[in-house]
C-alpha cells in the first residue's frame, strides 16, 4: 500500500514540475514577444515619418529601418530559445 501511495505522490509531483514548466515557458515567450513587438511598432512609425519629412532620403531611412527590425526580432527568437530551454530540459 505504501508502494502504491509513494508512486502516486511522485507522479503528482512530476506532473507539478511539468506544468510549471509550460507556465514558465509561456511567460517567457510571452514578455520576450511584447518588448520586440512594441519596438518595432514604433521603429516603423518613426521611419515612416521620416520618410515623410524627408522622401529624397527614403532608402538610405528604409535600409536602416529593416537592418533595426531585424535586431529587434532577434531579441524575440532569443526568447524564443529560452522559452523551448525552459520548456523541454
Amino acid at each position: 500500500m505504501a508502494v502504491e501511495e509513494t508512486k502516486a505522490v511522485v507522479e503528482g509531483a512530476i506532473n507539478n514540475v511539468e506544468g510549471m514548466k509550460s507556465i514558465a515557458a509561456a511567460i517567457a515567450m510571452g514578455l520576450g514577444a511584447v518588448g520586440p513587438g512594441l519596438g518595432i511598432g514604433i521603429l516603423a512609425s518613426k521611419a515612416l515619418e521620416a520618410i515623410g519629412r524627408n522622401p529624397e532620403a527614403a532608402p538610405q531611412i528604409q535600409t536602416n529601418m529593416i537592418l533595426a527590425i531585424a535586431f529587434t526580432e532577434a531579441i524575440a527568437i532569443y526568447a524564443l530559445v529560452v522559452a523551448l530551454i525552459i520548456k523541454f530540459v
